[in-house]
């Protein structure tokens, strides 16, 4: 939070009461509003068209490691569960399916639970879209859009997005093979590394848990580094294919990292309506086995694939992470105008 002004003794009552005070200096909110100019400048030199979409879906995140916030809503179809979307994919994607062509979208966005240094419940998310595009192109994109608004990444704008296979990072940092090691063994350097019970975590937990506090903070230190080939578990809308070294199936996305912080998550889009329907099913079984609240299913989505979602690639961005790096500052919050309090 920032602090509170300072106070003569005879007003020391009235300042005591500070939470109402942004939480991101008046100057930062300036600089936070010229690197979105930036951003709207890199996409209009690309012809790329800006959205709107709504906040507010029938469906939400069936992803078990995401948990989606929902309101009731009086509709012309009676009291309805609404859901207040984790990113504007559903929608965007939707419109894509419509013709839109590429589109991008600077969207708010929520996410229950997630307050700290690199999150916050509601938070800004910069989307896009480019049809015909592949992930490789997308990738050089990516990094040609954070090196636009932040051209002091390490390495400058003509060094390339260096590629860093997920299966060969976990050889590499913990000795282990993500795809083939036993799930006990994860189980157990997890433990070993979180300091947490994980004997009732799945695979991808451990693997989360292990990215998280022994590889990222080692990503993106002397520029862009890219990591590709996530497990298939993890494809959630991506495509996934074969993995050359020994045919194991691997999620076909990326995601962009600069000073151990993940900045962007991006897909090789899935267009496969059926597929697609059965990973939802797949994310809410899981998620009755952990005693999770169910998340609506979009239909809508799935009916867009149906009629035919055109060949590409998207990708997500965290703004406000990419404008704190920016900005040097230790927090997100530091350049929101109100982020959510911490305790």
């Amino acid at each position: 939070m920032s602090p509170a002004p300072e106070c003569a003794d005879d007003c020391a009552d009235e300042c005591a009461n500070s939470d109402w005070l942004p939480t991101a200096s008046i100057e930062t909110l300036r600089q936070r509003a010229q690197l979105i100019a930036r951003v709207r400048a890199f996409f209009a030199e690309r012809d790329v068209l800006e959205v709107e979409t709504p906040v507010l879906g029938h469906g939400g995140s069936t992803d078990v490691y995401l948990a989606s916030l929902s309101a009731l809503a009086t509709t012309p179809a009676g009291r309805e569960r609404l859901w207040m979307q984790t990113s504007p994919e559903f929608h965007m994607k939707r419109l894509l399916a419509a013709g839109s062509g590429p589109i991008f979208q600077l969207a708010r966005s929520f996410r229950d639970g997630e307050v700290g240094r690199r999150h916050n419940i509601e938070f800004s998310m910069l989307e896009w879209y480019r049809p015909g595009f592949s992930l490789d192109a997308l990738i050089e994109e990516t990094a040609a859009l954070t090196r636009h608004v932040y051209p002091e990444v390490p390495g400058g704008r003509a060094q390339t997005a260096k590629r860093r296979r997920y299966r060969q990072l976990f050889r590499d940092a913990l000795a282990v093979d993500p795809f083939t090691s036993e799930l006990a063994e994860l189980r157990q350097l997890a433990a070993e590394r979180g300091g947490l019970d994980m004997s009732e975590s799945d695979r991808d937990g451990c693997l989360d848990l292990l990215m998280g506090l022994v590889i990222e903070p080692t990503l993106g230190r002397d520029g862009l580094d890219v990591v590709v080939d996530y497990p298939a578990s993890q494809a959630a809308l991506a495509r996934r294919h074969r993995d050359p070294e020994d045919g194991q199936w691997v999620a076909s996305r990326f995601e962009l990292y600069l000073h151990g912080v993940e900045l962007a998550n991006g897909y090789d889009e899935l267009t496969d309506a059926a597929e697609q329907a059965a990973r939802f099913a797949e994310d809410n079984s899981r998620r009755r086995e952990l005693e999770l609240p169910e998340v609506d299913v979009d239909h809508r989505l799935v009916a867009a694939l149906e009629h035919g979602l055109p060949e590409g690639s998207g990708v997500a961005l965290g703004l406000d992470r990419l404008i704190q790096l920016s900005l040097n500052k230790k927090s997100v919050a530091e350049v929101m105008a109100f982020a959510t309090p911490v305790a």
